[in-house]
């Protein structure tokens, strides 16, 4: 959507291809619907792709009567949709590869089927070193690294206003992301008995939804953790809000994270950083200078970190600082 809203800016003309749960086409005009959304467990998340069999006919007859100069195709060798375009497309065909994880068995499995299809890329993007590293050792070639990019004025300009209902006095943490175990919210929310008790006037701001919604709000009473909120779906104009009312972000992932855009947004607001030391994170931030780097899972790392952030506002002011210069 970002990409399409500057080519148009600078004259050019953009179509977008994808499948929607809904056939309705309310958002544009511009945007080709090709079957309907399947749920597929990828990555310790859902990719929400289409497996529909129409596919194959209709983008035909789209790359036919388009006659697309570039083709910009994301996860270029996820099924079925990209895999469809990149046998039938003409033009200059584009991958970007934005996943990450240890091993890929299907890039393993399929190597043979998918060497034919990532062959009619002319342009390969990774959008960090990790995630590089990760398609590169499937199939080598040459891959530009372009990182995923926000806009810095919309999420650190001088005019955003904090939450009214949260600038009482308390620090706030945040944690912005979908409520899936990848995320590691459970981590923050065991580490959070101990920092409500060294910091009693400190909040904890939970903002997204997700299946593991329900299993946090009841970790939480049961508990009896105090001062944590959970504020479920935000929209996007929302949002630079929440990070303009915290203190301190707070991204707890386990795993399978390329980069990370809620590091920017949050870095952007001039916000330091407690995240989880894996790879696509420590791609965005060194450990002391924007923020803190904590073994996944830790719960005790992630108290620690964050409370030294919390009794310390000349390094908590030093950190944002150089995550907005760094966004």
């Amino acid at each position: 959507h970002h990409l399409e809203m500057e080519f148009v800016r600078r004259g050019h003309a953009v179509k977008i291809i994808a499948p929607s749960s809904t056939s309705k086409l309310e958002l544009s005009d511009n945007i080709y619907r090709i079957g309907g959304i399947v749920p597929v467990p990828v990555s310790g998340s859902i990719a929400r792709i289409t497996l529909s069999p129409g596919s194959y006919r209709w983008v035909k007859q789209i790359l036919n009567r388009e006659r697309f100069d570039i083709v910009h195709l994301h996860e270029p060798l996820m099924p079925v949709l990209c895999l469809v375009v990149l046998r039938h497309s003409k033009s200059v065909n584009i991958g970007t590869f934005h996943a990450y994880r240890e091993g890929n068995f299907a890039y393993l499995a399929g190597k043979a089927v998918l060497k034919r299809f990532i062959g009619r890329l002319h342009g390969r993007i990774a959008v960090s070193p990790p995630a590089r590293e990760l398609v590169n050792r499937y199939f080598p070639g040459d891959y530009e690294i372009i990182p995923n990019g926000i806009a810095p004025d919309y999420f650190g300009s001088a005019n955003i206003m904090p939450m009214p209902q949260y600038t009482d006095g308390k620090l706030n943490v945040l944690f912005v992301g979908r409520m899936e175990k990848r995320k590691g919210l459970r981590y923050l929310l065991r580490s959070w008995g101990a920092i409500s008790r060294q910091y009693p006037e400190t909040r904890l701001i939970v903002v997204g939804e997700g299946d593991l919604r329900d299993e946090c709000e009841r970790y939480v009473a049961e508990n009896r953790l105090a001062n944590v909120v959970f504020v479920g779906f935000v929209t996007n104009a929302e949002l630079p809000r929440y990070y303009r009312t915290a203190h301190i972000f707070c991204a707890p992932s386990t795993g399978f994270e390329s980069q990370g855009i809620v590091l920017l947004e949050a870095m952007a607001a001039g916000r330091p950083i407690v995240a989880s030391s894996i790879a696509g994170y420590a791609s965005v931030i060194t450990d002391g200078e924007q923020g803190w780097l904590v073994p996944p899972g830790d719960s005790t790392s992630l108290a620690v970190a964050i409370g030294s952030l919390l009794g310390n506002e000349a390094q908590r002011d030093r950190m944002g600082n150089a995550g907005r210069q760094t966004a």
